[in-house]
Protein backbone atom coordinates (compact mmCIF):
# COMPACT_ATOMS: atom_id res chain seq x y z
CA UNK A 1 0.00 0.00 0.00
CA UNK A 2 1.57 3.35 -0.85
CA UNK A 3 1.58 5.91 1.97
CA UNK A 4 0.48 9.25 0.84
CA UNK A 5 3.62 11.91 1.44
CA UNK A 6 1.22 15.04 0.82
CA UNK A 7 -1.50 16.50 2.68
CA UNK A 8 -2.76 17.37 -0.77
CA UNK A 9 -6.39 15.81 -1.51
CA UNK A 10 -8.31 15.24 -4.67
CA UNK A 11 -11.64 13.88 -5.43
CA UNK A 12 -12.61 12.29 -8.55
CA UNK A 13 -16.30 12.21 -9.68
CA UNK A 14 -17.09 8.73 -12.05
CA UNK A 15 -15.33 5.44 -11.97
CA UNK A 16 -15.07 4.90 -15.56
CA UNK A 17 -11.78 4.11 -17.33
CA UNK A 18 -10.60 7.62 -17.19
CA UNK A 19 -11.98 8.53 -14.04
CA UNK A 20 -10.52 5.43 -12.04
CA UNK A 21 -7.18 6.11 -14.11
CA UNK A 22 -6.51 9.36 -12.88
CA UNK A 23 -7.40 8.69 -9.41
CA UNK A 24 -4.96 6.11 -9.18
CA UNK A 25 -2.82 8.26 -11.15
CA UNK A 26 -3.43 11.03 -7.74
CA UNK A 27 -2.88 8.37 -5.26
CA UNK A 28 0.48 7.23 -6.84
CA UNK A 29 1.87 10.66 -6.98
CA UNK A 30 0.83 11.63 -3.60
CA UNK A 31 -2.44 12.60 -2.53
CA UNK A 32 -5.57 11.55 -0.54
CA UNK A 33 -7.77 10.82 -3.16
CA UNK A 34 -11.70 9.87 -2.74
CA UNK A 35 -13.17 8.02 -5.66
CA UNK A 36 -16.53 8.92 -6.14
CA UNK A 37 -19.32 6.46 -8.29
CA UNK A 38 -22.97 5.31 -8.42
CA UNK A 39 -22.59 1.75 -8.34
CA UNK A 40 -20.27 -0.85 -6.56
CA UNK A 41 -17.42 -2.03 -8.31
CA UNK A 42 -19.03 -5.59 -8.70
CA UNK A 43 -22.07 -3.49 -10.74
CA UNK A 44 -19.42 -1.33 -12.44
CA UNK A 45 -17.80 -4.57 -13.76
CA UNK A 46 -20.54 -6.81 -14.49
CA UNK A 47 -24.26 -4.91 -14.87
CA UNK A 48 -23.21 -1.92 -17.30
CA UNK A 49 -22.13 -2.50 -21.15
CA UNK A 50 -18.99 -1.22 -22.04
CA UNK A 51 -18.87 2.29 -23.03
CA UNK A 52 -17.81 1.66 -27.08
CA UNK A 53 -14.34 -0.21 -28.13
CA UNK A 54 -11.79 2.05 -26.81
CA UNK A 55 -9.45 1.62 -29.09
CA UNK A 56 -5.94 2.97 -28.03
CA UNK A 57 -2.67 3.23 -29.87
CA UNK A 58 0.78 4.29 -29.02
CA UNK A 59 0.40 7.54 -27.74
CA UNK A 60 -2.25 6.27 -25.53
CA UNK A 61 -0.29 3.57 -24.58
CA UNK A 62 2.77 5.92 -23.64
CA UNK A 63 0.59 7.77 -21.22
CA UNK A 64 -0.95 5.09 -19.82
CA UNK A 65 2.70 3.46 -18.74
CA UNK A 66 3.85 7.13 -17.87
CA UNK A 67 1.83 6.34 -14.84
CA UNK A 68 2.92 2.97 -14.20
CA UNK A 69 0.01 1.49 -15.82
CA UNK A 70 -0.58 -1.93 -17.73
CA UNK A 71 -1.21 -1.24 -21.02
CA UNK A 72 -2.58 -4.31 -22.24
CA UNK A 73 -0.29 -4.90 -25.40
CA UNK A 74 0.83 -7.63 -23.46
CA UNK A 75 -2.71 -9.88 -22.83
CA UNK A 76 -4.87 -8.03 -26.01
CA UNK A 77 -4.93 -9.03 -29.58
CA UNK A 78 -3.22 -6.37 -31.48
CA UNK A 79 -4.66 -3.99 -34.08
CA UNK A 80 -1.37 -3.64 -36.58
CA UNK A 81 -3.43 -2.02 -39.39
CA UNK A 82 -6.71 -0.75 -40.81
CA UNK A 83 -8.16 -2.20 -44.02
CA UNK A 84 -10.66 0.69 -45.64
CA UNK A 85 -13.56 -0.15 -48.22
CA UNK A 86 -15.62 2.82 -49.40
CA UNK A 87 -18.56 2.32 -51.70
CA UNK A 88 -20.46 5.18 -53.16
CA UNK A 89 -24.65 6.02 -52.90
CA UNK A 90 -25.11 3.99 -55.71
CA UNK A 91 -22.94 0.95 -54.21
CA UNK A 92 -20.30 1.55 -56.57
CA UNK A 93 -17.32 0.05 -54.89
CA UNK A 94 -14.64 3.19 -55.46
CA UNK A 95 -11.60 3.10 -52.78
CA UNK A 96 -9.63 0.32 -50.95
CA UNK A 97 -6.96 0.74 -49.22
CA UNK A 98 -4.72 -1.80 -46.26
CA UNK A 99 -2.95 0.98 -44.01
CA UNK A 100 -0.31 -0.14 -41.39
CA UNK A 101 0.48 0.96 -38.18
CA UNK A 102 3.96 1.82 -38.17
CA UNK A 103 6.15 1.67 -34.68
CA UNK A 104 2.84 1.05 -32.96
CA UNK A 105 0.10 -1.19 -32.28
CA UNK A 106 -3.56 -0.72 -31.25
CA UNK A 107 -5.33 -2.95 -28.85
CA UNK A 108 -9.34 -2.50 -27.93
CA UNK A 109 -9.79 -3.35 -24.08
CA UNK A 110 -13.17 -3.83 -22.54
CA UNK A 111 -12.99 -0.64 -20.59
CA UNK A 112 -15.09 -2.94 -17.89
CA UNK A 113 -12.14 -4.66 -17.52
CA UNK A 114 -9.59 -2.32 -17.45
CA UNK A 115 -11.99 0.15 -14.65
CA UNK A 116 -12.18 -2.80 -12.42
CA UNK A 117 -8.67 -3.82 -12.31
CA UNK A 118 -7.32 -0.02 -11.76
CA UNK A 119 -9.90 0.19 -9.03
CA UNK A 120 -8.65 -3.27 -7.05
CA UNK A 121 -5.42 -1.17 -7.30
CA UNK A 122 -6.98 1.95 -6.18
CA UNK A 123 -8.54 0.41 -2.91
CA UNK A 124 -5.33 -1.61 -1.73
CA UNK A 125 -3.42 1.16 -2.17
CA UNK A 126 -5.56 3.12 0.46
CA UNK A 127 -7.67 4.91 -2.05
CA UNK A 128 -11.04 5.90 -0.32
CA UNK A 129 -13.90 4.16 -2.73
CA UNK A 130 -17.50 5.71 -2.12
CA UNK A 131 -20.76 4.47 -3.69
CA UNK A 132 -22.75 7.79 -4.03
CA UNK A 133 -24.67 9.02 -6.18
CA UNK A 134 -23.08 12.69 -6.69
CA UNK A 135 -25.76 15.69 -7.45
CA UNK A 136 -24.43 19.80 -8.35
CA UNK A 137 -25.60 20.03 -4.74
CA UNK A 138 -23.49 17.34 -3.14
CA UNK A 139 -20.27 18.11 -5.14
CA UNK A 140 -20.38 21.96 -3.63
CA UNK A 141 -19.54 20.08 -0.56
CA UNK A 142 -16.96 17.51 -2.08
CA UNK A 143 -15.77 20.56 -3.77
CA UNK A 144 -15.04 22.62 -0.84
CA UNK A 145 -13.26 19.94 1.12
CA UNK A 146 -11.03 18.82 -1.47
CA UNK A 147 -7.77 20.56 -2.94
CA UNK A 148 -8.22 19.35 -6.49
CA UNK A 149 -11.79 18.08 -7.74
CA UNK A 150 -12.19 16.25 -11.42
CA UNK A 151 -15.42 15.68 -12.87
CA UNK A 152 -15.47 12.11 -15.34
CA UNK A 153 -19.19 11.97 -15.14
CA UNK A 154 -21.46 14.53 -16.67
CA UNK A 155 -24.54 12.14 -15.03
CA UNK A 156 -27.04 14.20 -12.95
CA UNK A 157 -26.24 17.31 -14.64
CA UNK A 158 -22.73 17.47 -13.83
CA UNK A 159 -21.98 18.58 -17.46
CA UNK A 160 -23.77 21.59 -16.72
CA UNK A 161 -21.31 23.08 -15.03
CA UNK A 162 -19.10 23.36 -17.84
CA UNK A 163 -20.45 25.67 -20.98
CA UNK A 164 -19.81 24.68 -24.10
CA UNK A 165 -17.07 25.40 -26.12
CA UNK A 166 -19.73 26.91 -29.54
CA UNK A 167 -16.73 27.54 -31.44
CA UNK A 168 -15.55 23.93 -31.18
CA UNK A 169 -18.97 22.29 -30.91
CA UNK A 170 -20.60 22.75 -34.44
CA UNK A 171 -22.90 20.32 -34.22
CA UNK A 172 -26.23 20.56 -32.19
CA UNK A 173 -27.20 16.93 -32.53
CA UNK A 174 -26.00 13.68 -32.90
CA UNK A 175 -23.86 12.68 -36.27
CA UNK A 176 -24.81 8.81 -36.44
CA UNK A 177 -26.46 6.78 -34.70
CA UNK A 178 -24.30 3.47 -32.72
CA UNK A 179 -24.90 -0.09 -32.51
CA UNK A 180 -22.23 -2.22 -30.93
CA UNK A 181 -21.74 -5.74 -30.45
CA UNK A 182 -18.62 -7.89 -29.03
CA UNK A 183 -19.01 -11.47 -30.70
CA UNK A 184 -16.43 -15.00 -30.36
CA UNK A 185 -16.02 -17.38 -33.26
CA UNK A 186 -13.33 -15.48 -34.84
CA UNK A 187 -9.38 -16.28 -34.22
CA UNK A 188 -6.76 -13.35 -35.62
CA UNK A 189 -4.70 -15.46 -37.38
CA UNK A 190 -4.31 -14.41 -41.00
CA UNK A 191 -6.73 -16.50 -42.49
CA UNK A 192 -9.77 -13.68 -41.36
CA UNK A 193 -10.51 -11.21 -43.34
CA UNK A 194 -8.12 -12.12 -45.61
CA UNK A 195 -9.63 -10.53 -48.68
CA UNK A 196 -8.57 -7.38 -46.94
CA UNK A 197 -5.07 -7.96 -45.72
CA UNK A 198 -2.01 -10.07 -45.81
CA UNK A 199 -2.01 -9.24 -42.22
CA UNK A 200 -6.02 -11.01 -41.96
CA UNK A 201 -6.99 -11.09 -38.59
CA UNK A 202 -4.16 -8.37 -37.23
CA UNK A 203 -6.27 -5.36 -38.61
CA UNK A 204 -9.21 -4.02 -38.13
CA UNK A 205 -11.90 -4.09 -41.17
CA UNK A 206 -13.17 -0.07 -41.99
CA UNK A 207 -16.69 -0.07 -44.51
CA UNK A 208 -17.60 3.22 -45.75
CA UNK A 209 -21.17 3.61 -47.26
CA UNK A 210 -21.67 6.80 -48.81
CA UNK A 211 -25.49 7.11 -47.73
CA UNK A 212 -25.52 4.79 -44.84
CA UNK A 213 -23.01 4.75 -42.81
CA UNK A 214 -19.63 3.24 -41.41
CA UNK A 215 -19.02 -0.72 -40.13
CA UNK A 216 -15.99 -1.66 -38.27
CA UNK A 217 -14.60 -4.79 -37.13
CA UNK A 218 -11.46 -5.23 -34.65
CA UNK A 219 -9.97 -7.63 -32.22
CA UNK A 220 -10.80 -6.96 -28.86
CA UNK A 221 -10.39 -7.79 -25.47
CA UNK A 222 -13.48 -8.76 -23.18
CA UNK A 223 -13.52 -8.88 -19.85
CA UNK A 224 -14.46 -12.48 -19.67
CA UNK A 225 -14.37 -14.35 -22.83
CA UNK A 226 -10.73 -12.96 -23.42
CA UNK A 227 -10.02 -12.45 -27.13
CA UNK A 228 -12.37 -11.48 -29.32
CA UNK A 229 -13.92 -9.23 -32.07
CA UNK A 230 -15.79 -6.30 -31.30
CA UNK A 231 -18.21 -4.62 -34.42
CA UNK A 232 -18.97 -1.19 -33.99
CA UNK A 233 -21.92 0.47 -36.62
CA UNK A 234 -22.76 4.26 -37.45
CA UNK A 235 -25.73 5.07 -39.34
CA UNK A 236 -26.68 8.17 -40.64
CA UNK A 237 -29.73 10.19 -39.57
CA UNK A 238 -32.81 8.99 -41.74
CA UNK A 239 -30.89 6.34 -42.87
CA UNK A 240 -31.71 2.46 -43.41
CA UNK A 241 -29.67 1.33 -41.21
CA UNK A 242 -31.06 4.42 -38.50
CA UNK A 243 -33.51 2.14 -38.50
CA UNK A 244 -32.41 -1.48 -38.44
CA UNK A 245 -30.09 -0.35 -35.72
CA UNK A 246 -33.59 0.86 -33.54
CA UNK A 247 -34.90 -2.57 -33.54
CA UNK A 248 -32.06 -4.05 -31.10
CA UNK A 249 -32.67 -4.94 -28.05
CA UNK A 250 -30.24 -7.75 -26.85
CA UNK A 251 -26.86 -9.20 -27.92
CA UNK A 252 -28.30 -11.79 -30.24
CA UNK A 253 -30.69 -9.24 -31.78
CA UNK A 254 -27.88 -6.77 -32.34
CA UNK A 255 -25.64 -9.67 -34.36
CA UNK A 256 -28.81 -10.51 -36.27
CA UNK A 257 -28.86 -6.67 -37.57
CA UNK A 258 -25.39 -7.02 -38.08
CA UNK A 259 -25.25 -10.11 -40.18
CA UNK A 260 -28.54 -8.85 -42.04
CA UNK A 261 -26.63 -5.34 -42.98
CA UNK A 262 -23.88 -7.30 -44.36
CA UNK A 263 -25.99 -9.79 -46.52
CA UNK A 264 -27.69 -6.67 -48.23
CA UNK A 265 -24.53 -3.81 -47.98
CA UNK A 266 -21.37 -5.41 -47.32
CA UNK A 267 -21.45 -8.85 -48.93
CA UNK A 268 -17.76 -8.79 -48.68
CA UNK A 269 -16.98 -9.30 -45.91
CA UNK A 270 -20.05 -11.85 -45.13
CA UNK A 271 -18.53 -15.25 -43.99
CA UNK A 272 -16.73 -13.42 -40.65
CA UNK A 273 -19.64 -12.09 -40.05
CA UNK A 274 -21.79 -15.12 -40.10
CA UNK A 275 -18.76 -17.14 -38.31
CA UNK A 276 -19.16 -14.37 -35.20
CA UNK A 277 -21.49 -15.47 -31.98
CA UNK A 278 -22.48 -13.73 -28.99
CA UNK A 279 -20.87 -13.81 -26.07
CA UNK A 280 -23.97 -15.95 -23.68
CA UNK A 281 -22.60 -15.08 -20.42
CA UNK A 282 -22.40 -11.43 -20.93
CA UNK A 283 -25.75 -9.79 -21.82
CA UNK A 284 -24.78 -6.30 -21.68
CA UNK A 285 -21.84 -7.05 -24.49
CA UNK A 286 -23.70 -4.68 -26.95
CA UNK A 287 -24.94 -1.00 -26.82
CA UNK A 288 -26.62 1.14 -29.40
CA UNK A 289 -27.35 5.00 -28.68
CA UNK A 290 -26.30 8.25 -29.98
CA UNK A 291 -23.65 10.67 -28.87
CA UNK A 292 -23.69 14.56 -29.54
CA UNK A 293 -20.17 15.77 -30.51
CA UNK A 294 -19.24 18.65 -27.92
CA UNK A 295 -16.59 19.91 -26.55
CA UNK A 296 -16.64 21.64 -23.04
CA UNK A 297 -15.24 24.23 -20.71
CA UNK A 298 -12.29 22.91 -18.37
CA UNK A 299 -13.31 25.05 -15.37
CA UNK A 300 -16.46 25.19 -13.70
CA UNK A 301 -17.92 26.16 -10.26
CA UNK A 302 -20.08 24.64 -7.98
CA UNK A 303 -22.77 26.36 -6.01
CA UNK A 304 -20.77 27.73 -3.80
CA UNK A 305 -18.17 28.81 -6.14
CA UNK A 306 -15.53 25.88 -5.80
CA UNK A 307 -13.81 25.49 -8.65
CA UNK A 308 -13.95 21.89 -10.09
CA UNK A 309 -12.11 20.45 -13.43
CA UNK A 310 -13.55 18.12 -16.19
CA UNK A 311 -12.12 15.18 -17.83
CA UNK A 312 -13.03 12.88 -20.02
CA UNK A 313 -16.26 12.79 -21.86
CA UNK A 314 -16.99 15.57 -19.21
CA UNK A 315 -14.63 17.70 -21.45
CA UNK A 316 -14.87 16.13 -24.82
CA UNK A 317 -17.89 13.92 -26.29
CA UNK A 318 -16.24 13.04 -29.09
CA UNK A 319 -18.16 10.19 -31.99
CA UNK A 320 -16.49 7.29 -31.69
CA UNK A 321 -15.96 6.88 -35.31
CA UNK A 322 -12.34 7.64 -34.77
CA UNK A 323 -11.55 6.45 -31.81
CA UNK A 324 -10.81 9.48 -30.14
CA UNK A 325 -12.65 9.60 -26.74
CA UNK A 326 -10.61 6.78 -24.99
CA UNK A 327 -7.28 8.16 -25.98
CA UNK A 328 -7.89 11.57 -25.39
CA UNK A 329 -9.54 11.05 -21.97
CA UNK A 330 -6.57 8.81 -21.00
CA UNK A 331 -3.98 11.51 -22.07
CA UNK A 332 -5.70 14.52 -20.62
CA UNK A 333 -5.83 12.46 -17.09
CA UNK A 334 -2.04 11.79 -17.72
CA UNK A 335 -1.25 14.92 -18.07
CA UNK A 336 -3.39 16.51 -15.18
CA UNK A 337 -1.83 14.46 -12.95
CA UNK A 338 1.68 14.88 -14.37
CA UNK A 339 1.06 18.91 -13.70
CA UNK A 340 -1.18 18.37 -10.15
CA UNK A 341 1.96 16.46 -8.96
CA UNK A 342 4.77 19.05 -9.22
CA UNK A 343 2.07 22.71 -8.63
CA UNK A 344 2.59 23.84 -5.45
CA UNK A 345 -0.03 26.38 -5.41
CA UNK A 346 -4.14 26.49 -5.29
CA UNK A 347 -5.64 24.36 -7.89
CA UNK A 348 -8.23 27.50 -8.89
CA UNK A 349 -9.75 28.28 -12.08
CA UNK A 350 -7.12 29.51 -13.87
CA UNK A 351 -4.69 26.70 -13.20
CA UNK A 352 -7.65 24.30 -13.98
CA UNK A 353 -7.75 26.21 -17.44
CA UNK A 354 -4.05 26.53 -17.92
CA UNK A 355 -3.66 22.40 -18.11
CA UNK A 356 -6.82 22.55 -20.33
CA UNK A 357 -6.00 24.75 -22.94
CA UNK A 358 -2.36 22.91 -23.21
CA UNK A 359 -4.07 19.66 -23.17
CA UNK A 360 -6.28 20.84 -26.45
CA UNK A 361 -3.50 22.59 -28.27
CA UNK A 362 -1.42 19.35 -27.56
CA UNK A 363 -3.97 16.68 -28.43
CA UNK A 364 -8.06 17.63 -28.27
CA UNK A 365 -7.95 20.24 -30.90
CA UNK A 366 -6.51 17.88 -33.48
CA UNK A 367 -8.52 14.94 -32.12
CA UNK A 368 -11.82 16.76 -32.99
CA UNK A 369 -10.75 17.66 -36.33
CA UNK A 370 -10.38 13.93 -37.32
CA UNK A 371 -12.76 12.68 -35.64
CA UNK A 372 -14.88 15.30 -38.46
CA UNK A 373 -12.79 14.13 -41.07
CA UNK A 374 -14.09 10.45 -40.55
CA UNK A 375 -17.80 11.58 -40.04
CA UNK A 376 -17.50 12.89 -43.56
CA UNK A 377 -17.70 16.94 -42.55
CA UNK A 378 -19.18 18.71 -44.96
CA UNK A 379 -16.24 20.57 -44.15
CA UNK A 380 -13.77 18.31 -45.42
CA UNK A 381 -15.59 16.44 -47.59
CA UNK A 382 -13.11 17.68 -50.74
CA UNK A 383 -10.07 17.05 -48.25
CA UNK A 384 -11.17 14.18 -47.25
CA UNK A 385 -11.78 12.94 -50.83
CA UNK A 386 -8.04 13.77 -51.96
CA UNK A 387 -6.83 12.01 -48.87
CA UNK A 388 -8.60 8.62 -49.24
CA UNK A 389 -8.34 8.73 -53.21
CA UNK A 390 -4.10 9.12 -52.22
CA UNK A 391 -4.26 6.04 -49.46
CA UNK A 392 -5.53 4.17 -52.64
CA UNK A 393 -2.80 4.94 -54.71
CA UNK A 394 -0.04 4.75 -52.23
CA UNK A 395 0.39 2.42 -49.53
CA UNK A 396 3.14 5.26 -47.97
CA UNK A 397 -0.09 7.40 -47.24
CA UNK A 398 -2.19 4.68 -46.32
CA UNK A 399 -0.05 4.09 -43.30
CA UNK A 400 0.02 7.93 -42.72
CA UNK A 401 -3.99 8.44 -42.97
CA UNK A 402 -4.50 5.50 -40.64
CA UNK A 403 -1.75 7.07 -38.45
CA UNK A 404 -3.91 10.43 -37.78
CA UNK A 405 -6.03 7.92 -35.31
CA UNK A 406 -3.18 7.13 -33.40
CA UNK A 407 -1.42 10.79 -33.30
CA UNK A 408 -4.24 13.33 -34.96
CA UNK A 409 -1.60 16.64 -35.23
CA UNK A 410 -0.27 16.16 -38.18
CA UNK A 411 -4.14 16.86 -39.96
CA UNK A 412 -4.14 20.18 -37.65
CA UNK A 413 -2.66 22.41 -40.17
CA UNK A 414 -4.68 21.03 -42.77
CA UNK A 415 -7.44 23.28 -43.92
CA UNK A 416 -7.39 23.59 -47.47
CA UNK A 417 -6.80 21.15 -50.58
CA UNK A 418 -3.41 23.08 -50.89
CA UNK A 419 -2.46 22.16 -47.45
CA UNK A 420 -3.45 18.74 -48.17
CA UNK A 421 -1.88 18.30 -51.29
CA UNK A 422 1.06 19.24 -49.25
CA UNK A 423 0.59 16.70 -46.52
CA UNK A 424 0.51 14.38 -49.37
CA UNK A 425 3.47 15.59 -50.93
CA UNK A 426 5.38 15.45 -47.87
CA UNK A 427 4.58 11.31 -47.14
CA UNK A 428 4.92 10.42 -50.16
CA UNK A 429 7.72 12.38 -52.11
CA UNK A 430 5.53 12.65 -54.95
CA UNK A 431 3.68 15.40 -56.52
CA UNK A 432 0.35 15.74 -55.13
CA UNK A 433 -1.94 16.39 -58.14
CA UNK A 434 0.21 13.68 -60.23
CA UNK A 435 -0.31 11.08 -57.48
CA UNK A 436 -3.88 11.83 -57.79
CA UNK A 437 -4.04 11.31 -61.38
CA UNK A 438 -3.23 8.13 -61.35
CA UNK A 439 -6.24 7.40 -58.93
CA UNK A 440 -8.89 4.73 -60.59
CA UNK A 441 -12.09 3.63 -58.81
CA UNK A 442 -11.48 0.27 -57.30
CA UNK A 443 -14.06 -1.66 -59.54
CA UNK A 444 -15.34 -4.58 -57.43
CA UNK A 445 -13.89 -5.66 -54.07
CA UNK A 446 -12.15 -8.67 -53.13
CA UNK A 447 -14.98 -11.21 -51.77
CA UNK A 448 -14.23 -13.33 -48.43
CA UNK A 449 -13.76 -17.00 -49.01
CA UNK A 450 -13.39 -17.42 -45.28
CA UNK A 451 -14.53 -21.19 -43.81
CA UNK A 452 -13.84 -21.42 -40.97
CA UNK A 453 -16.48 -22.39 -37.86
CA UNK A 454 -19.26 -21.27 -40.07
CA UNK A 455 -21.46 -22.27 -37.24
CA UNK A 456 -24.02 -18.58 -37.31
CA UNK A 457 -25.99 -18.79 -40.58
CA UNK A 458 -29.53 -17.24 -39.53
Amino acid sequence: MTTPTSTRSAAVIGAGQTGVTAALGLLDAGFEVTLYSDRDQRALRDDVPATGTALEFGETQQAEAALGLDTYTARAPRHTGLSVRIAGPQREELIQFDGHFEGYAGVAVDTRLKADERLTAFRERGGRFVVEQITPESLDAIAAAADLTLVATGRGGLSDLFPVDESRSPYTAPQRSLLTVTVTGLGHDESVFAHRSRAGGAHSGFSILADQGEGWWGPYLHKDAGPSWAFLGWARPGSEWEKRFGTADSAESALRVVRDLYRDHIDWDLPEVLAAEVIADDPHSWLKGAVRPVVRAGAGHTAGGHPVASLGDTSAAYDPIAGQGAQSGLIQAQRLVAAAAVHDGPFDAEWITRQYQAFLAARGDAANRVTRLFLGDPEFADIGGNLFAAAAVDPRFASALVGLLHRPAPFQRVDSLDTAGQFITEVTGEDAAALLASFEPAGRFSRSTFTGSLTATT
